[in-house]
C-alpha cells in the first residue's frame, strides 16, 4: 500500500531523516518507534505532504505521492491523527466529527460514516453533543480518532495516540485501533509505549538519530535483548 523510500527530510535544509525508508502492506498495523527528537513526526509529516522531503520517494498504492498537496492525499485515503489531537475545544463532538468529513459532499455517506465510528466509539455517540474541550483526554483522543476516520481513509495514520493517558485508557484506545484494523484499515502508528504498540503490530520500524536501526515483527522485536534494554527498559 506504501512505500517509503530513502526518504531524507528536514527543516530549514537541515536534515532530520537521513536515507529512511519502510513499508505498509494492506491490512497491515506497521509501527514506527524510538526515542524524543528521532525524527518519527517528521517523518510522517513528510509522508502526508506537511514537510517536503531533500531527497527520495513515497509510492502510495503504486503512485508517486511525493508532490501532493495535503488536501488531495486525504482525498485519496490518507487520514493523519496528529499528535496532540488538534480538536476544536468549542465545537461539539458532532462538529468535530463532521469537519472530518469536510471532502464528502455525499450526505448520507456522512451520515454512514458517523453511525460506523458510534458504533466502534460508542462512548462518544452518548457525548455527541457536548463541547470538546470538556471531555476528558481519552474521550478526546477517541473524538480526534473517530474524526480521522471520518474521511473514509485506506491508510489511518496515528501519532502517539496515547499519549498523556492512564494506563486503562490506553488498552482502550489500543482496543479501538485493532477494531480499526479489522475494517481492513492499514495502520502507521508512532509511538513511545512500545510494549504494547509491538504487541499489537504486524511490522516494527525502530528509528535512532534520523536512521531505521532494526526492523522485524512486532511479536519477534520484543524478544530483542537490544530493544528491551535499551529502548523499553526491561532487563
Amino acid at each position: 500500500m506504501l512505500e517509503v523510500k530513502n526518504i531524507k527530510s528536514g527543516y530549514e535544509e537541515i536534515p532530520v531523516l537521513q536515507d529512511v525508508s519502510f513499508r505498509v502492506e494492506t491490512g497491515q498495523i506497521v509501527a514506527i518507534l524510538g526515542g524524543n527528537g528521532v525524527g518519527k513526526t517528521t517523518l510522517l509529516k513528510t509522508v502526508v505532504g506537511r514537510v517536503k522531503p531533500l531527497s527520495g520517494d513515497i509510492i502510495y498504492q503504486g503512485e508517486s505521492i511525493l508532490n501532493l498537496p495535503t488536501h488531495q492525499l486525504i482525498k485519496k485515503g490518507i487520514s493523519m491523527v496528529p499528535e496532540g489531537r488538534l480538536l476544536f475545544g468549542k465545537m461539539t463532538v458532532l462538529e468535530n466529527l463532521e469537519m472530518g468529513a469536510f471532502s464528502v459532499r455525499n450526505k448520507a455517506l456522512i451520515k454512514e460514516r458517523l453511525e460506523e465510528v458510534y458504533n466502534i466509539f460508542p462512548h462518544i455517540r452518548e457525548r455527541s453533543n457536548q463541547r470538546v474541550e470538556t471531555l476528558s483526554g481519552g474521550e478526546q483522543q477517541m473524538v480526534a480518532i473517530a474524526r480521522g476516520m471520518m474521511g473514509g481513509p485506506k491508510l489511518l495514520i496515528l501519532d502517539e495516540p496515547s499519549l498523556g493517558l492512564s494506563p486503562k485508557l490506553v488498552c482502550e484506545v489500543f482496543a479501538f485501533i485493532k477494531k480499526i484494523n479489522k475494517l481492513g484499515i492499514s495502520i502507521i502508528m508512532v509511538e513511545q509505549n512500545a510494549v504494547d504498540t509491538l504487541e499489537i503490530a504486524d511490522y516494527a520500524y525502530l528509528i535512532s538519530h534520523g536512521e531505521v536501526v532494526m526492523e522485524g515483527a512486532g511479536e519477534s522485536l520484543l524478544q530483542e535483548e537490544r530493544i528491551k534494554k535499551v529502548y523499553l527498559g526491561i532487563d
